[in-house]
């Protein structure tokens, strides 16, 4: 099934009037601040298109369109499917996790005077980093993030007490990526606290520990792999794979470092699904065709427990969500087809590579 034809014109309508031509953002270039921003400034989800969240050879960065099917490739999807010799015609279909608030991700970028406070980690804290790589101990979370709401996941300003609540921020000078899971402000102890949290340097591939989660359960940056609405409505592809979500996993492939449950049968964090080739995209808008042609060259990956075909993206009220669920629901897990596990491009610089 196909977006209807009204539904792809009010998306692409949707993306003209609401997208800007103001100055970018870069996590890579030499003055990655924007050229309107000043010392001290917080911006919510500011623009990154045109630059690349860690090095073309990372993970979520690699064109996996030649990449071999694994041999249970079939199994897996199968079992994704929810088919059982009681039900063998189950099917799983798309759904964008992302839409104005409070559903999605936001995301946070701060420059590089941001002062840092310390987070006190509740779950994971011997898998956590008190900060970032050569930097002083400390996350830049600004104080709209107490304050104000959609600042962390689910909306609540300050976190809240359920829900997955992670915080990512982006200090867009120093190119540095903090992340944190079940974050909250306690009020009684004047404290950040977060059940885990991982801070990444965007010029570097660096993995996680064997072992150790992150801010996300297969011990993965989040914010790579989010759908975001400045490189929809921007010109040019979207460059990186997609995080998504099934309701159970099995253990753990390259490039997760962590695992999250033993359902016999389930695809392991870190598995790798690509849009079949043969899956005719031309009928969709072009923004949608845009997010889908990504999922045939980069495909998505693993990252956590969760719905079933769960597609991650960000929290924006730009987002057109009568659009975006049809165009996704047209698409099922049959459609798609699982990677080699733990597949590797022949890349250098790539920690296990």
């Amino acid at each position: 099934m196909k977006l209807p034809v009204h539904a792809t014109a009010c998306l692409a309508l949707c993306l003209a009037a609401c997208s800007g031509s103001g100055p970018r953002d870069s996590v890579t270039g030499s003055d990655p601040r924007p050229s309107n921003t000043e010392a001290g400034q917080v911006t919510l989800e500011p623009d990154l298109t045109g630059h690349t969240v860690f090095p073309p050879s990372n993970w979520w960065n690699l064109d996996i369109s030649s990449a071999p099917v694994d041999p249970g490739s079939a199994a897996l999807i199968d079992w994704i499917s929810g088919r059982t010799p009681q039900n063998p015609t189950a099917v799983r279909h798309l759904h964008p996790d992302f839409g104005p608030p409070p559903y999605g991700m936001p995301y946070v970028g701060v420059s590089g005077d941001q002062p840092l406070v310390p987070v006190t980690f509740t779950l994971y804290g011997d898998e956590s980093d008190d900060g970032a790589p050569g930097r002083p101990p400390g996350y830049p979370i600004p104080d709209e993030a107490r304050t104000l709401a959609n600042y962390i996941e689910g909306g609540v300003p300050g976190g809240g007490t359920s829900g997955d609540r992670h915080l990512l921020i982006v200090d867009l000078d120093h190119r540095l990526l903090f992340e944190t899971y079940a974050t909250h402000y306690n009020t009684s102890l004047s404290r950040w606290e977060a059940g885990s949290g991982a801070a990444w340097d965007l010029a570097r591939n660096d993995r996680r520990p064997e072992g150790w989660t992150s801010a996300d359960a297969a011990g993965l940056a989040i914010l790579p792999g989010l759908v975001r609405y400045d490189e929809v409505a921007a010109a040019g592809p979207i460059t990186h794979a997609f995080r998504f979500t099934t309701r159970a996993t099995d253990g753990h492939v390259w490039p997760a470092s962590h695992s999250a449950g033993s359902t016999a049968g389930a695809p392991p964090l870190g598995a790798r699904l690509r849009l079949k080739a043969s899956v005719d995209i031309t009928g969709y808008a072009p923004e949608v065709r845009k997010i889908f042609q990504a999922m045939k060259t980069y495909g998505l990956i693993l990252a956590d427990n969760g719905s079933d075909m769960y597609v991650t993206g960000t929290m924006d009220g730009r987002w057109d969500n009568d659009v975006l669920n049809p165009a996704f629901g047209s698409l099922s897990v049959d459609d798609f087809e699982v990677i080699q596990l733990g597949w590797q491009a022949d890349v250098t610089g790539v920690p296990g590579s």
